[in-house]
């Protein structure tokens, strides 16, 4: 089968908006992904566009200066962070943080990672966002007690802010609703 055939018939499962992606990376990279579509081109601003069958297009975005031969995927507002990077980021951070505890296999946190990523934007200079994987950081998985996913917990001032915990899929309403709420009691304190 050829990729161009099964990039085109292949459909996601799901039917919500995701979180726009940007690639970073180098252009040869780019040029051996454009060789797999049917149609493709590179233009001098590093931009790939290529079509599946004429019906479906894909881009890629990439920095002219960055020569490494990995490729980086950013999405959005919210930072994926690791154990090493928990003390720097979320307990010494000058602005409250939402730390949001995830898994690739949980379902739950796909489907609410929209409204994540929506609030992250949103609340950009009142809240950091960041999500840490659970399979990934057992350490603070066993210091956090985190028993379901995903969790949502609440920090400032380098602790946990007491009835921020949050278990399960929240609608993006009541996650606004939820944060709201946080915020008024960290800016009352």
């Amino acid at each position: 089968m050829e990729a161009a055939s099964f990039c085109s018939s292949y459909r996601l499962p799901y039917t919500f908006p995701l979180p726009p992606i940007r690639t970073v990376g180098n252009l040869w990279k780019l040029r051996r992904f454009a060789s797999y579509s049917s149609s493709s081109s590179i233009n001098a601003n590093g931009h790939l566009s290529a079509s599946v069958r004429g019906s479906r297009s894909c881009s890629k975005t990439t920095s002219s200066s960055s020569l490494s031969s990995s490729m980086r995927i950013i999405c959005g507002k919210v930072q994926e962070i690791k154990e090493s990077e928990f003390s720097d980021v979320v307990l010494k951070s000058s602005t409250p943080v939402l730390v949001e505890f995830v898994a690739t296999w949980c379902g739950p946190c796909r489907l609410i990672a929209p409204a994540v990523e929506s609030l992250a934007q949103e609340y950009d200079e009142k809240l950091k966002v960041v999500k840490i994987d659970h399979d990934s950081n057992p350490r603070l998985i066993e210091e956090y007690k985190v028993y379901g996913l995903p969790t949502l917990i609440l920090f400032t001032n380098g602790k946990e802010v007491p009835e921020s915990r949050r278990e399960g899929a929240i609608t993006k309403v009541k996650l606004k609703e939820y944060v709201d709420g946080l915020l008024e009691t960290v800016s009352v304190s």
